[in-house]
Formats: structure tokens, sequence, C-alpha cells
């Protein structure tokens, strides 16, 4: 029988600022570009309030019998802390510093990264660790390359489930009121598969640059509108005038 969070005496302490993070480079070359996708679409729905803080390849620290752990997951959401950000600037520790994340993602890469390893023994696995020791509501494995999404929600046992899309290939995830799904397309030079948002109606939320081309198109087709009441008005003024000309034209004086 695996070892669980009991194994461990779990304290939630800030990371000294003396303390060595690890300084490795992005495994996946995309990954900068996945994350900021995520968190823009966020932002520009007005769904990350001044408290919630998006963390991208940014350590989730606890600390197991008295020796710290950090666990960089490339994307994850937390709904509310209660610190000022310059606390949190190297770090975040759950508990003390603010809500757990709500969702942790991992994108694959070439690399055996660890993303499924349930290793209990100090250092945890990063499996064991969202799961077990932060107690993670959701966690969602993505693979660029292919468009592969896994989604694991924590149930009452205290174990991720994989989840089955809904018809629209899509999870919900609660905590957030949102939908997370795959999307083909292009951002930022890159054509393949992004993580999108969806709301509860189903609507898109949308990247900054996608909003721009929505009210450009709105604007236009504003303008459009306006011209062709202009050119109706215009036609209708020949119309009348031909009518005036006509009258006369019989003797008829038209009453003004």
């Amino acid at each position: 029988m695996l070892a669980n969070a009991a194994s461990y005496q779990i304290t939630w302490e800030k990371l000294p600022d003396d303390f060595v993070l690890d300084d490795e480079p992005v495994d996946n070359i995309n990954q900068p570009a996945l994350a900021a996708a995520l968190t823009e679409s966020l932002e520009q729905a007005g769904r990350l309030p001044a408290n919630a803080l998006a963390i991208t390849n940014y350590g989730v620290c606890a600390t197991l019998n008295g020796r710290f752990v950090v666990k960089a997951p490339d994307w994850g959401y937390v709904p509310s802390i209660r610190v000022s950000r310059e606390e949190i600037k190297r770090s975040y520790t759950p508990r003390l510093q603010g809500d757990i994340p709500v969702i942790v993602m991992e994108f694959l890469s070439d690399t055996e990264g660890g993303e499924y390893s349930s290793k209990p023994t100090y250092p945890p696995g990063k499996w064991f660790y969202y799961e077990q020791i932060l107690q993670v509501p959701n966690y969602a494995i993505f693979e660029p390359d292919t468009g592969g999404l896994e989604v694991y929600q924590r149930d009452d046992s205290g174990r991720y489930q994989l989840q089955t899309a809904d018809v629209n290939q899509r999870y919900w995830i609660g905590e957030m009121s949102l939908f997370l799904g795959i999307w083909q397309g292009s951002r930022e030079n890159r054509i393949g598969y992004w993580l999108r948002w969806w709301d509860a109606q189903g609507e898109l939320l949308l990247w900054g640059s996608e909003l721009a081309a929505k009210e450009r198109q709105a604007k236009d087709a504003a303008q459009q509108q306006a011209e062709q009441e202009r050119q109706r008005a215009e036609q209708e003024r020949q119309r009348a005038a031909r009518l005036v000309e006509q009258l006369k034209a019989l003797g008829v004086e038209p009453e003004v």
C-alpha cells in the first residue's frame, strides 16, 4: 500500500529568502505561450480578480517533516491570496498566504517530467504532491503536439479520478465556473492546439487580439449600416425631388 500524506507532518511555512530555487529552463518551448494564453483570456473576461493568482512555472511550497518541497506547475490558479504580491514574488505557500490552487496544469514535453509520479517518499512526485499534500481539486495534463488533454478531479476518497469530457469535449471546472477544453488555431505565430476557457453558456473567453478583431468587425458593421442608411435617405430625397418636378410639369404646385 502506498504511503499517503499521513506519512508526513505537513506545515505551511514561508520559503526562506536564501532558499535556492531550481533555475532550470522551461522543458517545452511552447509552455510560456500556452500559459500566457490561459491567463490572458481570464483577465480579458474580468475573471482574474485583483487578489487572484495565476501561476506559471512558479514554485508552490509545503514543508514536509521540516523539509521544504517546491513544485512549479506549468500553470495554476489560486482564487485568493491574503498577502501582498511583494511577499510572494519568489514562491507561494498555500494556507499560509492564501487559498490552495483550484487547478494545476502540466504541459508534457519530450523529456520525462514526472507529471504522473506518485512517488510518496521525499521528495515526493508531482502527482502525489498535488493530490495528497496540496490536495488540489483539479489536475490537468496537456500534450501540446497532439492536443491530448487529461483532466483529473479529486474525489471523496482523496484520489484523482480521470474525467470524461462532455459532448463538446470540454471539462467543467466547478471552482472557476468555467469549462476547459482544446482549441485549434493560430496565436503568436504558433499554429496548433491550445487550452481555452468557455463560460457556463458555452461562450469562448476571448484573447485580447480576438476582442480587438471583434470590435473592429462591429465597428465596420456599424459603419456599413450607417452608410446604407445614408444611401437610402439620399435615394428617398431624390425620389421626392423627382415627384415634385413631375407634379410641377403637370401644373400642380405641391404643398410644402
